[in-house]
């Protein structure tokens, strides 16, 4: 598969998610919320500061970085589909915020002017575009002299159980789809100097990188099944492809694989591990 076509499906997945992250929101937040300080922090918001945040979903982080720059700044949050931006739109009106402007924008071709922002945020979204030195050399173009641009990806899968206990019941049931270590994905960036290297190639100076510890909740193997189905776009794609008995199977090698994180009464504690990492342009 193409480049070209690779994005195109990448788009059409993730679109179709977009209502579970939307009604997921809040667990996903709960947890990932020290990341997004991290970064907002990272690129040292200031009044009158113009923010973007790229490859935003629901725009947690960018909004986040909105309330910073006031007053006299603004927030641009952006995502590959619509559907996501919609969500994402509806979020900024619940928290009632005035400075934002959201719209659709691939993080591969950026449009906005050369030098227009002053910091540039994306959280877990870099891993996953077909070619994210292009879209840092693009991130790198749009910030002014002197910006900032903070992200985050997952370390590697040992270090993150609450979705590799996932992959691993997949693989035991034999259902696991094939993997491309190549490829763009939840892990592409995970290898030790990863995003050093891809940072340091689109131009940035003053790399800085931390491991943020992480831990997933849920009440039950019930409900964490539940939020995997409705944010997962390969877990969406496999389980529309299976039998009842195989369902069975894959619900069963799941539960087992969570069992040494299920608490007394039921409920589950998942560790995972985030890189952070900021840089100047």
């Amino acid at each position: 598969m193409g480049l070209s076509d690779w994005r195109e499906e990448s788009l059409q997945r993730w679109a179709s998610v977009s209502p579970g992250w939307k009604t997921t929101r809040a667990v996903f937040q709960r947890t990932a919320l020290p990341v997004s300080r991290w970064m907002v922090e990272a690129i040292h918001p200031q009044p009158g500061h113009r923010v973007l945040e790229l490859a935003a979903g629901l725009g947690d982080t960018g909004l986040l970085a909105a309330e910073l720059v006031q007053p006299g700044g603004s927030a641009i949050i952006t995502d590959g589909t619509e559907e996501m931006v919609a969500a994402a739109r509806e979020r900024a009106a619940e928290v009632g915020a005035q400075n934002v402007e959201l719209r659709p924008m691939q993080a591969e071709w950026i449009d906005l002017p050369a030098a227009s922002v002053d910091g540039v945020l994306c959280r877990f979204g870099y891993m996953l575009l077909a070619d994210p030195e292009a879209a840092l050399r693009e991130t790198r173009r749009v910030l002014r002299p002197g910006g900032r641009v903070a992200l985050a990806v997952w370390a590697p899968p040992e270090e993150n159980p609450w979705v590799s206990v996932m992959r691993n019941a997949l693989d035991a049931v034999g259902l696991a789809p094939p993997v491309d270590p190549n490829a763009p994905g939840q892990f592409a960036l995970s290898s030790p100097g990863a995003i050093e290297e891809l940072l340091e190639t689109a131009g940035f100076d003053d790399v800085e990188i931390e491991a943020l510890d992480l831990t997933f909740e849920a009440p039950s193997l019930d409900a964490w099944w539940d939020f995997s189905t409705q944010t997962s776009p390969s877990l969406v794609d496999v389980l529309g492809k299976l039998t009842p008995a195989e369902h069975y199977k894959l619900r069963d090698a799941v539960d087992a694989g969570y069992a040494a994180y299920v608490r007394d009464d039921g409920s589950l504690l998942l560790p995972g591990r985030a890189l952070v990492a900021a840089a100047t342009a």
